[in-house]
């Protein structure tokens, strides 16, 4: 039972992260490192299937390997959250002691991002693509 919730649930987390890699409100580094636990804890043939992907590689890997991220992958994370953090922010125009917390959690994400994770070249957070999956 615990195996099929964790598969379930990575396989979701992963579908939003692709569409993250694609649209700009959604996150993708979240939903790929969630879908990498699960699968980690419940599947190793999907664990390791997951770790093979573009998807993971040029979005996760570098981060993971404690190298850092490129610049383009920061400033994608970093617009994601500003944006969903102004939606609360609106919805809290009622509470500002929320407000208040969300306005610190902000500022330490970008703090966090920009000091704390190391920026890489952009070509070397990549993984080159094969003529195999240009046709995709």
């Amino acid at each position: 039972m615990k195996r099929t919730l964790l598969i379930s649930l990575g396989t979701v987390s992963l579908i939003l992260g692709a569409l993250g890699a694609v649209l700009p409100l959604l996150p993708t580094v979240p939903f790929l490192l969630f879908s990498v636990c699960c699968y980690a804890k419940s599947s190793k043939r999907l664990h390791t299937w997951l770790l093979n992907t573009a998807l993971y590689k040029q979005n996760l890997e570098s981060y993971v390997q404690g190298k850092g991220m490129t610049a383009r992958t920061k400033l994608r994370i970093m617009t994601a959250v500003t944006l969903m953090m102004a939606l609360g922010w609106i919805m809290m125009s009622r509470v500002p002691v929320g407000r208040f917390i969300l306005l610190g959690v902000w500022l330490f994400h970008v703090l966090y991002f920009i000091f704390g994770i190391r920026t890489l070249p952009e070509n070397e957070g990549k993984v080159p693509i094969t003529e195999a999956e240009e046709e995709f």
